[in-house]
């Protein structure tokens, strides 16, 4: 899995008029660079960090919290999961993401399926 964390300028750039389409371009440009080589899973993009809501279980109490983490510096921008021989194929695909000259482009394994008995 591919794993894309963006600053909060970068994920600026979306909304912005005259910074969006080259944005978006250099993303499409590597979506389809993944689906034409064979490698592509699945994957999404994620709405602004802003928009999510994140739930913690605290001494049996829930908490919810609105929004990114205040001390988070890279928010997370989306992620596509591939099927690569090895790590160094995962790593040159994750080099090659827009996401890596601006924040980071983080590889991790994915588990198998778990048994569902």
């Amino acid at each position: 899995m591919l794993i894309f964390t963006e600053t909060a300028a970068e994920f600026a750039k979306r909304q912005d008029p005259d910074q969006a389409p080259v944005y978006w371009g250099a993303w499409s440009a590597y979506c389809n660079a993944l689906v034409e080589s064979g490698i592509m899973v699945s994957g999404a993009g994620l709405q602004p960090p802003e928009t999510a809501t994140t739930v913690r279980i605290r001494d049996g109490q829930r908490h919810v919290h609105d929004g990114p983490y205040a001390e988070s510096k890279e928010m997370l921008g989306g992620f596509f999961v591939i099927e690569v021989p090895d790590l160094d194929v995962a790593l040159e695909w994750a080099a090659r993401a827009p996401s890596a000259s601006c924040g980071s482009t983080e590889v991790r394994p994915v588990l198998p399926p778990m048994n569902r008995d």
